[in-house]
């Protein structure tokens, strides 16, 4: 909590919203998710360029829970390509992580 020069604090916004055990789990899958997947890679990429990368951490981290929300509401299995809307060209390589293959 922050107070600025009008007396008001600032900086209070999120703090209590949601579980916080969950929210570190989601930001751990968002983390792993942007170093060994391409599309969630690209994703942060493109937010990162707009924004600051917790900004887009945060985002990436949000669109996951929403995608894991909807699998479990839904008992469907996990979609790349409906999650984020496009594919890339490239294969995943499980040793390696990402490898994009020019055609």
């Amino acid at each position: 909590m922050t107070p600025s020069g009008n007396g008001k604090n600032k900086g209070k916004g999120n703090q209590k919203n949601g579980n916080r055990y969950l929210a570190w789990a989601f930001s751990e899958t968002a983390e792993f998710a942007r170093r060994f997947d391409g599309q969630a890679r690209a994703f942060y990429q493109r937010k990162a360029s707009k924004k600051n990368f917790m900004v887009a951490h945060s985002a990436l981290a949000h669109k996951l829970a929403r995608a894991a929300y909807y699998v479990i509401r839904d008992q469907v299995a996990f979609d790349g390509q409906k999650l984020f809307g496009y594919e890339l060209a490239g294969t995943v390589n499980q040793t390696r992580g990402w490898q994009n293959h020019q055609a």
